[in-house]
């Protein structure tokens, strides 16, 4: 194995090139108005240009792209919960979002746009600098679809969008563009969690919006695919998965081809770490097969 050569990092430079952009993208509206980040103004007392009337202004819950608004799908169904009312012109507006993250692979927001995610990588880089030793799995990742529900169900209770009061993407988005600290408190039981408790816990089993994503992630049609033949066994892939190594054992350890769970990020990391190239991006589903039969019994 040694003389198999290592990957390149491609997918993963790429995916935290988007991160960066992404963060960018919300924060140029301001600058270009002549406004400051985290909230601070600039300039003197002269009138200045407002945001909102620029092609592109909002953050992460909810903005608009030329002059049509755009909403956090999640967002959309907490308001609609908390407030006993629904609107078409809310549909509509996550209705773009909705689309394009279902036909790409759900959770490909955590992994190519969520700046949490971008945060616990570098978490991820400290804890093994430090050579501090976590749990792999100290919740089960499919915890976080009860999580979702039951921020729906306790938003229609409360009569307020729940996770969006303590949201750490929130935390991360809106506060370096307007400085707010909604989640600020959440972001850092996060960091303190990841250092310190269990691997990527956050991301993996406890975020509402990654288990909203995961719901309508088993429809993406960008998908992990699996070249048995050209795999070692190394478990280099589930060394470096984002969201949950047990997500790689259907093409791993059975007769998948591609990686179905709607857990899959699409983040590249597998396909990165793979040494002889047996991952890679594909398009489309393709059908699951059929389990192989067993040999049949000798007979006297």
């Amino acid at each position: 194995m040694s003389d198999v050569p290592k990957r390149t990092r491609r997918w993963t430079v790429a995916r935290h090139a988007v991160q960066a952009a992404a963060l960018a993208l919300f924060a140029v509206p301001l600058l270009v108005a002549g406004w400051g980040l985290l909230g601070l103004g600039s300039g003197g007392e002269e009138a200045m240009a407002t945001p909102a009337g620029l092609p592109f202004f909002g953050s992460l819950s909810s903005s608009t792209v030329f002059g049509i608004e755009v909403l956090d799908p999640f967002a959309m169904l907490q308001v609609a919960a908390a407030s006993k009312t629904f609107a078409l012109d809310w549909l509509i507006a996550a209705l773009p979002v909705l689309v394009v993250y279902g036909l790409v692979r759900g959770r490909a927001f955590c992994g190519w746009v969520c700046p949490v995610n971008l945060l616990l990588e570098i978490m991820d880089a400290v804890r093994r600098k430090l050579g501090i030793e976590v749990r792999e799995a100290p919740v089960p990742r499919h915890a976080k679809l009860g999580i979702a529900l039951a921020v729906l169900v306790l938003s229609a209770l409360f009569s307020v969008p729940v996770f969006e009061a303590f949201s750490p993407v929130s935390a991360l988005n809106k506060g370096l563009l307007f400085g707010a600290v909604t989640g600020l408190w959440v972001l850092l039981a996060i960091v303190l969690a990841e250092l310190f408790w269990g691997h990527r816990v956050w991301c993996r089993a406890l975020c509402p919006l990654g288990g909203f994503y995961q719901a309508l992630g088993r429809v993406g049609q960008v998908n992990v695919r699996f070249d048995r033949e050209a795999c070692i066994h190394c478990d280099a892939c589930k060394q470096a998965c984002l969201a949950d190594p047990a997500i790689l054992d259907p093409v791993l350890t059975e007769r998948d081809v591609i990686v179905r769970a709607g857990d899959c990020m699409a983040c590249g990391s597998c396909v990165d770490a793979c040494p002889t190239k047996a991952l890679a991006f594909g398009l489309g589903r393709n059908p699951k097969p059929a389990p192989a039969e067993e040999p049949a019994a000798e007979t006297a």
